[in-house]
């Protein structure tokens, strides 16, 4: 949002300097002038406005591409607000630079906010692939190198004629470096970068507590004695020992009673047990034990 503003406020100021205004007259009401600093009834504001006004179209262009290319993902990871205070603050260091440090001349453009913008992207994704003058592939921080050392070289030249106020550039960059220091933004993503996100877990998936059933400590488990029993039932007697008499094995009405009673533990509960069905549990407990 804030990205789409700054780029409608540049286009809409541009079109009225070519056809409204004349660019001369546009220079002089919002470009700021560094002979005019504190000259009384001087707009003050001009520090701010020479950022919104633009020396041609392909000045316009470069600003405007460079903005939209890469001011979205740095508001993303911001919020409109921080950025468009960001962009700010780098276009009053542009200014401040050029304040102390160009001569007479006009300053316009938003160059040294762009750069800002530049400069944060490279310090948020640092191993990004670009192509400069869309030919030459490099990450943006040897792009930003490369940026720094021909603004660097062109202020060094000092070149007031060719319209480019190239001390303003770093002005721009060291307000963004200034303020990228001392905010907590920037190593607050690049933790997040280097942390791989753990998905949360819907409710659904997350392990549940077995609610223990309400029985008697003093109480068998229903389902362990229903399971030695239908092992001793299923298991074949073991062969009795020269001169040991064998114990009589349960008949087949014996036999089926026993599984009824089983049965019937399995879907009430021992509790269920008549006086007669707990003897005949323990008649056959007594059995196996013996075999």
């Amino acid at each position: 949002m804030a990205v789409a503003w700054l780029l409608g406020i540049n286009i809409a100021v541009y079109f009225l300097q070519v056809t409204v205004v004349s660019p001369d007259d546009m220079f002089e009401a919002l470009g700021f002038h560094s002979r005019d600093i504190g000259a009384p009834g001087r707009a003050w504001w001009t520090i701010g406005t020479y950022m919104f006004v633009h020396g041609g179209i392909w000045h316009l262009v470069l600003n405007v591409y460079t903005l939209w290319l890469f001011g979205p993902r740095v508001e993303a990871a911001w919020t409109p607000g921080e950025f468009t205070r960001f962009y700010l603050f780098c276009g009053l260091g542009g200014w401040f630079l050029h304040l102390f440090m160009a001569g007479d001349t006009v300053l316009i453009g938003a160059s040294a906010a762009v750069m800002g913008v530049m400069l944060a992207y490279a310090a948020l994704w640092p191993h990004d692939t670009v192509y400069l003058f869309g030919l030459v592939p490099m990450t943006v921080r040897w792009l930003m190198v490369v940026v720094v050392v021909m603004n660097l070289l062109g202020g060094m030249a000092s070149m007031p004629d060719s319209g480019i106020a190239y001390l303003a550039h770093l002005g721009g960059l060291g307000a963004a470096w200034l303020y990228l220091r001392t905010s907590a933004r920037v190593s607050l993503a690049g933790v997040r970068r280097h942390v791989e996100p753990v998905p949360d877990l819907p409710e659904e998936d997350l392990p549940h507590a077995v609610p223990k059933s309400h029985r008697s400590p003093r109480e068998p488990k229903a389902d362990d004695a229903v399971a030695r029993s239908k092992a001793m039932t299923a298991r074949r007697p073991a062969p009795a020992r020269p001169g040991q008499a064998k114990a009589p094995a349960p008949s087949e009405t014996d036999a089926a009673r026993l599984n009824r009673v089983l049965d019937k533990i399995s879907a009430s509960g021992l509790a269920s047990l008549t006086t007669e069905e707990r003897q005949l549990l323990d008649d056959a407990s007594k059995r196996r034990r013996q075999d």
